[in-house]
């Protein structure tokens, strides 16, 4: 199977072109659910691909403005390529996705959704145990925790969850990345640079009073709302245990719509069962 009969084609693909803002990149993240957005550049009439804004980037940036500064270079594949090969990329360089590139023309975009959607209609392997396959440390946070905090622990821990314990340590939901954006709003203001000070020898500096007034920058910051976890996680929670197959779980991931489930043994966790696992399997 090659990476043209899995990747998303560049006519469904929404891009943003250079020069942008990180609004309109947030704005295509918030309605459609996107974690990145592809980025291009009109060059003699032609587009040409110049990288990927994620969501992580407009979460760890948010002073920046500008989408040749927010953008990423990634690993790129051919559409001829092999679909497992680009998933060993995948793994490999930890990239959620792969801009399919013909020379400098973006043809597609290749997610590790759409490589979970193979595994999923069984055209690829995925007959190994998600046991073999799950990653055994998680990253938790309790449901009375504040969103920007839950945020920042996500932010901390590298992955785009958090399993939501409650009083008793109990699984009481997920916290998502989308979770988050969903709610995130961009607030402009202004920051105090200080008093400008006279120089001794300024013509309008009067005796010893040598401050003149503050000046202000203007400033962007994406503002969380500071409300509990409990308000924002999904608690109706899908669960795998360690005997079912990555076809099974891919299946699972697919139809509603999710990119991890908790691996559990009755009612205890142990562990989480990521999309970008499943590739291992492969």
């Amino acid at each position: 199977m090659n990476v043209a009969d899995a990747m998303t084609p560049r006519s469904e693909l929404v891009v943003v072109e250079i020069p942008g803002s990180r609004n309109d990149v947030l704005e295509y993240i918030q309605e459609h659910g996107f974690s990145s957005v592809p980025v291009v550049k009109d060059v003699d009439g032609e587009e040409v691909y110049r990288g990927l804004v994620t969501r992580d980037d407009l979460i760890d940036q948010p002073d920046e403005d500008q989408l040749a500064l927010l953008m990423r270079e990634v690993p790129t594949v051919g559409a001829d390529d092999d679909l497992v090969d680009a998933a060993r990329t995948m793994a490999a360089e930890e990239s959620r996705r792969l801009p399919v590139v013909d020379g400098d023309e973006l043809v597609g975009i290749l997610t590790v959704t759409d490589v979970v959607r193979a595994i999923a209609r069984g055209e690829v392997d995925g007959e190994t145990r998600v046991g073999e396959l799950a990653t055994r440390s998680v990253n938790a946070t309790h449901a009375g925790t504040p969103l920007p905090v839950a945020e920042r622990e996500i932010g901390l821990s590298g992955v785009p969850y958090a399993v939501v314990l409650d009083d008793e340590a109990a699984v009481a939901g997920m916290l998502t990345e989308v979770d988050i954006l969903e709610v995130a709003r961009v607030v402009e203001g202004e920051a105090s640079t200080g008093d400008s000070i006279a120089e001794e020898d300024s013509e309008w500096s009067w005796e010893g009073i040598k401050a003149t007034g503050a000046r202000y920058l203007p400033t962007r910051n994406v503002e969380i709302p500071a409300e509990a976890v409990r308000h924002f996680m999904t608690a109706d929670l899908i669960t795998v245990n360690a005997t079912r197959t990555a076809k099974e779980v891919a299946q699972e991931l697919i139809s509603n719509d999710i990119e991890q489930v908790p691996l559990v043994s009755g009612t205890e966790i142990e562990g989480i069962v990521r999309d970008v696992d499943l590739l291992e399997g492969l």
